[in-house]
């Protein structure tokens, strides 16, 4: 039988935002969400397939013989043939028509099938939940039997409501579920649930823990548990619960001559801090640190279930225990760097996106950006990456820019990469087959290396041209006469200022042909600008410089703002990391960040700029109260 490939299909439940692709073949059922999630189904594990007439669209079940249920939704009424007939070709397998209730009544009679509990009002089904859903279960009363399930934060990212509880009124007259004086029917019907939820002792205890973990996106400090169906991030301030169902990936990457390595585990859909949705998870882990692991599984569990996948115990780097014992609950699949290396022999290279720095891992199979903002793009989502060379002058010849552009229209730039690393980026992006665009305006074929390293390149640009014979001209001279045309009144302070922005030097560069007022010669190329300056310069003329004001030396200094805080902190650091990155740039860098963050992360230096207005106040309020100094250089009207 040939393949039949339907599109925007939804996986029911926690499937994640994006729809996807079906794709049904004679080895099984595939599916594969846009964001990258995928399912896969082994023509040997079906059970059976159902067909269900759902609002607005059909669904189609599919249940494996270990009991699990996958439920996709989106086929067209026109596709129910179709897929009908590929099914009972493939598979040899007739999918069974089920009926939905729509009459609104709350009794019926509940089928436990797999770890699938169904509600049938008649003979049609009402509503069904999964019971790996459900975290506790209790009697309440004599009758009562409630159900409490596992809040999973990546169900809040793409559902405006989620499924906490549900009770069940069991009377002791039931014939499905038949009890006695000393055991009613709702406690027949709670250990059944019991037996077959994730609750109880193996629903509350971990299978593994790990304290004290860096994780640098959501950022904190966290303990992670593992736990059957779920893993656990508990920090001070937040507490996250994440459903194995929901991770797409995990991926080792060890960070470039540090001591530490990244493990990223990849989620759809993605859990919600606040209003921002983290995708990734970065956690952190010491690359040396050595560990031993005794998982609290039973032998049965471990012997039947995770057989393949789990070990009784681990000992061995903290990162590699840790992956593998996600590896084996989770069932994702495990990403490692490929067979890219740096100049330095590492698997990634420096660069900056979006002001901030990180580094970037070439991979088999795409790129990624971490720690912050991590960046996951695949090569089949890029139209074409771009080298391009910065601006003129100086040592920003020593790096260049790497552009991705994604068939999406959007776009990612990595900023700074060192320019010895060109030739093993572009060689590994050339092997993969994807479009390279011509160089910063040059042809790529035989000259993209040649233009990169020339250190020569300064010659040829006529911007840079310009600048150089701007700087002939300039002299070394100290000029007496040059007076500013007016008190900033700013702060007597700080360096802060001078790199927040560039505007106090493309305003000295504008006075400077003030100063070299006698080189008549130098300017006869613009006789009116001239003119007008000597206007301006003359004692004589109607435009008379007003004098600076001078500051008196006792007066307080004046309070910073937060970004000035901000500045201070981070502005050697950001040197530090990007030892090429001009003065202008440096400024612009910490304003691009500065306007990044968020509210929380802005406070800690708005506080400090708080405090230091209430000291500038109260200097302030001193200062004007404090009777006038005399200069001792002039005399006083009393003498």
């Amino acid at each position: 039988m040939a393949d039949h490939r339907f599109s925007n299909i939804l996986l029911v439940g926690r499937g994640g935002s994006n729809s996807g692709d079906l794709r049904v073949h004679p080895g099984g059922i595939k599916w594969t969400s846009k964001g990258g999630k995928a399912v896969e189904v082994d023509k040997s594990d079906i059970d059976g397939v159902t067909w269900m007439k759902v609002p607005k669209t059909y669904q189609l079940g599919v249940r494996i013989k270990d009991g699990l249920l996958y439920k996709f939704t989106g086929f067209r009424e026109q596709d129910v043939s179709s897929l009908t007939s590929s099914i009972q070709g493939n598979f040899g397998k007739t999918p069974e028509e089920k009926q939905l209730s729509i009459s609104g009544h709350n009794w019926g009679e509940v089928d436990l099938d797999g770890n699938m509990l169904t509600f049938l009002v008649g003979s049609k089904q009402a509503f069904e939940v999964s019971l790996a859903d459900v975290s506790q279960t209790q009697v309440q009363g004599k009758n009562d039997v409630m159900l409490t399930f596992h809040m999973d934060d990546t169900t809040a990212a793409n559902e405006k409501d989620s499924l906490m509880e549900i009770s069940f009124y069991v009377p002791n007259t039931n014939t499905q579920y038949v009890g006695d004086e000393t055991r009613p029917s709702a406690q027949v019907f709670h250990e059944k649930i019991q037996s077959m939820a994730d609750v109880g002792a193996s629903g509350e205890e971990a299978v593994a823990s790990f304290d004290g973990i860096a994780v640098l996106t959501p950022r904190g400090r966290y303990s992670v548990e593992l736990h059957l169906s779920f893993f656990r991030l508990q920090g001070q301030a937040n507490d996250f619960k994440i459903q194995y169902s929901s991770v797409v990936r995990l991926f080792i990457l060890p960070k470039s001559n540090q001591p530490h390595t990244f493990v990223v585990v990849t989620l759809d859909p993605p859990i919600r801090k606040g209003q921002t949705l983290y995708p990734h998870i970065v956690l952190q882990f010491e690359t040396d640190f050595v560990v031993e692991s005794t998982l609290s599984m039973s032998e049965d569990l471990l012997n039947n279930k995770y057989k393949t996948r789990l070990e009784s115990s681990y000992k061995g780097l903290i990162h590699e225990v840790f992956t593998s014992i996600l590896r084996g609950l989770s069932g994702a699949k495990v990403t490692r760097p490929g067979k890219f290396r740096s100049r330095q022999n590492g698997y990634a290279v420096k660069s900056s996106l979006k002001a901030e720095d990180g580094v970037l891992f070439p991979l088999e199979k795409g790129f990624f950006f971490l720690p912050k903002p991590p960046t996951l793009i695949l090569n089949d989502e890029i139209d074409y990456v771009e080298f391009e060379r910065h601006g003129a002058g100086g040592t920003n010849m020593h790096y260049f820019d790497l552009v991705v552009k994604l068939k999406s229209d959007q776009e990612h730039v990595f900023r700074n990469i060192q320019k010895n690393e060109f030739d093993g980026l572009f060689e590994f992006i050339s092997k993969k087959e994807l479009k390279i665009l011509s160089f910063g305006g040059l042809n790529t074929e035989g000259g993209v290396a040649h233009v990169l390293q020339n250190e020569d390149d300064d010659a040829v640009d006529p911007h840079l041209e310009r600048i150089r014979n701007s700087n002939a001209d300039e002299s070394d001279e100290e000029d007496e006469d040059f007076v500013a045309e007016k008190d900033d009144g700013g702060s007597p302070t700080d360096d802060s200022g001078e790199d927040d922005s560039d505007a106090s030097d493309s305003g000295g560069e504008k006075e400077k042909p003030v100063k070299k007022e006698p080189k008549k010669e130098a300017s006869t190329s613009k006789p009116s600008s001239v003119k007008k300056r000597t206007k301006d310069g003359d004692e004589d003329g109607p435009k008379k410089r007003k004098p600076k004001k001078k500051k008196d030396p006792n007066a307080p200094k004046k309070a910073l703002t937060g970004f000035m805080f901000f500045s201070n902190s981070e502005r050697d650091n950001l040197r530090k990391s990007n030892p090429g990155m001009a003065f202008t740039e440096v400024g612009r860098a910490l304003g691009e960040r500065w306007r990044s963050m968020t509210a929380e992360e802005k406070e800690p230096y708005e506080a400090k700029a708080r405090v230091d207005q209430k000291r500038y106040k109260e200097a302030m309020a001193d200062y004007k109260s404090a009777p006038m100094i005399v200069d001792s250089g002039h005399e006083s009207d009393s003498e």
